[in-house]
């Protein structure tokens, strides 16, 4: 309401001050999503970025980051609608890093001209990483037999029910090889002469805020807030650009807000391993 009324008020009177709009790219980054989880991916941030890039007065757009990655897909995604709008809308885009912003988080810092993190901050990870489990043995023991039929001898690639294969771990490999080379692609055209020269930068590691710096890989330490007002001056403001709400006031994000109570109970076993995974990519930075 505050903002319509502010509206109303003719522009000579309005109370000077850049406003940088600011979205926040929090979460691990994933497909889907439900209200029970919601997650980092095009569908739920698309509608915020495309808002934040509409305000004509904004030289620039601020990132708020924090993810420990995901889906190289929904990254890369991200990534592209990103450095699009801002090309389309003549824009800078100023991406501020908070706990992490490794392997896929790292992937949308680098839509940003800047980087600016805290020294404590992790960055980095440039790599691909698969996991699961395998449970060969576990169906001997409760009596069940694995039944698969397949057309096509590699359908049934990676099945976890049945002993490793050598050829599918190779297979494998090389699809993470395809991905790792256009993630350090992407990261050399936006960083540039900016990379320092060292053979771990592409191997996987993370590091501090503070080692990123020296590394090339994030531009300098800062805060957001002290960042816009030495930058925009000091009556510059942030404004947060958040996405629609459900008629319970909850943030949604792309998914419809009501179901079927068993479609509500299937997304909600669904969500608890997908909550484990997200878990498990945290944990990998301590956090």
């Amino acid at each position: 309401m505050a903002d319509f009324l502010k509206r109303l008020v003719p522009k000579r009177f309005r109370k000077q001050g850049t406003v940088i709009p600011v979205v926040r790219l929090h979460g691990a980054i994933m497909s889907g999503g439900s209200k029970f989880r919601p997650a980092l991916n095009l569908a739920s941030v698309g509608p915020q970025l495309e808002k934040a890039f509409a305000m004509k007065d904004s030289p620039a757009v601020a990132l708020s980051i924090n993810s420990p990655g995901g889906s190289p897909v929904q990254s890369r995604m991200i990534f592209d609608r990103i450095r699009a709008l801002a090309e389309e809308k003549n824009k800078r885009v100023l991406v501020f890093v908070e706990d992490v912003a490794a392997s896929g988080g790292y992937m949308l810092a680098i839509a940003g001209d800047e980087i600016i993190v805290d020294a404590t901050s992790i960055v980095g990870s440039i790599g691909v990483v698969s996991g699961g489990f395998g449970f060969p043995e576990l169906l001997k023991k409760i009596g069940v037999e694995r039944r698969v039929y397949t057309a096509g001898e590699n359908k049934a690639i990676l099945d976890p029910f049945q002993p490793e294969k050598e050829g599918d771990i190779e297979y494998l490999k090389t699809l993470q090889l395809e991905i790792h080379e256009v993630f350090i692609d992407m990261v050399k055209a936006r960083r540039g002469v900016l990379l320092a020269e060292d053979p771990t930068l592409f191997s996987g590691l993370f590091w501090t805020g503070r080692r990123g710096v020296e590394l090339g890989l994030v531009d300098r330490l800062g805060n957001m807030r002290q960042e816009i007002k030495t930058r925009y001056g000091k009556d510059a403001r942030l404004e947060l650009i958040s996405g629609a709400k459900s008629l319970f006031g909850k943030r949604v994000t792309g998914v419809d807000a009501f179901g079927p109570i068993d479609q509500i109970a299937a997304q909600a076993v669904s969500g608890l391993a997908d909550t484990l995974e997200e878990k498990a990519l945290w944990s990998r930075y301590g956090l």
